[in-house]
């Protein structure tokens, strides 16, 4: 039953703080839409509504609305691959990183560079 109660309260505060933010969010982009895009480009002030249609429009295109991007995973794929490289596939990435970079202080003996 404390379970219940705890679990009430979170869905409580997400509530209220959901209602508090969304309107700061569409305030926030208004406000620095109407400060700097007509000073600097000439384009006209948006309003509230304009402002929540470009913030949305903003996360579709760009962001998502799941939090963190695929990023992160993407980095730790590297790692696991990293990771079940023999020495010698380890020293073909480094030769094969240095020449993409031009750099021809990772095409040693393979103890420099990434590690």
């Amino acid at each position: 039953m404390n379970m219940k109660k705890e679990r009430a309260r979170r869905v409580v505060k997400f509530v209220i703080l959901a209602i508090l933010l969304i309107p700061l969010f569409g305030f926030v982009v208004m406000l620095l839409w109407n400060w700097l895009m007509p000073t600097l480009f000439g384009l006209p002030t948006i309003g509230f509504w304009q402002a929540w249609g470009l913030f949305v429009l903003s996360k579709i295109l760009f962001g998502g609305f799941r939090g963190q991007s695929g990023r992160p995973h993407r980095h730790g794929h590297l790692h696991d691959r990293w990771a079940h490289m023999s020495d010698e596939e380890r020293a073909a990435f480094r030769r094969g990183a240095a020449q993409c970079r031009s750099d021809p202080s990772l095409t040693g003996d393979g103890s420099e560079g990434i590690r």
